[in-house]
């Protein structure tokens, strides 16, 4: 069974992730989802496993995009943003993009 972050992680880690990175959650859809006709995407959850991203398409369908962590299972709150980091970076290379510095 995967780690399940309390509700305090899981809000503050989608809160910063869809308030303030919602272009990365975009390009991690496109790289990661079954189709490159992503339009939106929102940050909907996540657990030990992976992350998860509603994907508004073209046609205004919505899809969920479930990605695993690139490192494996995790189990503490600062490896998730390790974590979502290393999907940006891929997909950025997946989609060749010059991805930006991380602070």
């Amino acid at each position: 069974m995967p780690h399940r972050f309390d509700d305090a992680a899981r809000a503050g880690v989608l809160g910063h992730m869809n308030a303030d990175h919602g272009d990365d959650n975009l390009l991690i859809a496109k790289a990661f989802g079954p189709t490159s006709d992503i339009v939106t995407a929102t940050m909907t959850d996540f657990d030990g496993e992976g992350g998860r991203w509603d994907a508004q398409l073209r046609s205004g369908e919505t899809i969920e995009v479930s990605i695993p962590w690139p490192a494996g299972g995790i189990t503490q709150r600062p490896e998730v943003r390790r974590e979502i980091v290393a999907l940006y970076d891929e997909a950025c290379r997946r989609l060749g993009l010059e991805p930006r510095a991380h602070a």
